[in-house]
């Protein structure tokens, strides 16, 4: 399977994403990587952009996409089976809610969704259980819109927060080629 796998900047989350891209690979997908502006080129206390992004490349053996022109044209390729965004951040969220398409990542989804294929939706954000609430029960009730579970990551000190569980990433993958939702969707 073709599966293009979009990047935003929750850097606490790298590690995590970096082995379920490394499974994907070693599953016999072809993974193309799409990152966004933060991810291309902020350091942070998780690590160096320019190291991330290296390794991304190396795993999947393919240049990251991170410009509107580059991504545009994946919508009328048609290449990707599935598109999934993974990490994907509240500001991204509050982004493909609204439609709005100002970078690599939120374009390619663009592009994507117009070809009624699935996108998954792998979330991690401090504001899930607040203003990113209506963002997620948006895009919950869209055709071919799949998320990874999810729950809350730290409820006493981030009790908004929630993140998705990336030992479901592939398998939530392999369920929206189906048209399918995993489920519990919802992680206690």
């Amino acid at each position: 399977m073709n599966i293009g796998l979009c990047i935003t900047g929750s850097f606490c989350t790298f590690d995590k994403i970096t082995g379920e891209i490394q499974k994907m690979v070693d599953s016999g997908h072809s993974v193309l990587p799409i990152v966004s502006e933060a991810v291309l080129h902020t350091d942070t206390r998780f690590g160096n952009a320019e190291d991330f992004v290296g390794k991304i490349e190396q795993i999947t053996g393919e240049k990251v996409i991170s410009s509107i022109v580059e991504a545009e044209p994946l919508g009328p390729s048609g290449a990707i089976d599935v598109l999934c965004v993974a990490p994907c951040t509240g500001n991204t969220l509050a982004k493909l809610s609204c439609g709005i398409s100002d970078d690599a990542v939120t374009m390619s989804c663009k592009a994507h969704m117009r070809n009624y294929k699935p996108l998954v939706i792998a979330i991690s954000t401090n504001d899930a259980l607040g203003l990113n609430m209506m963002n997620i029960a948006t895009l919950m009730n869209e055709k071919n819109v799949f998320f990874v579970p999810f729950g809350q990551d730290n409820p006493t000190a981030k009790p908004k927060s929630m993140i998705a569980d990336y030992d479901k990433l592939l398998d939530t993958i392999l369920l929206a080629k189906e048209g399918k939702q995993i489920q519990p969707v919802i992680k206690a």
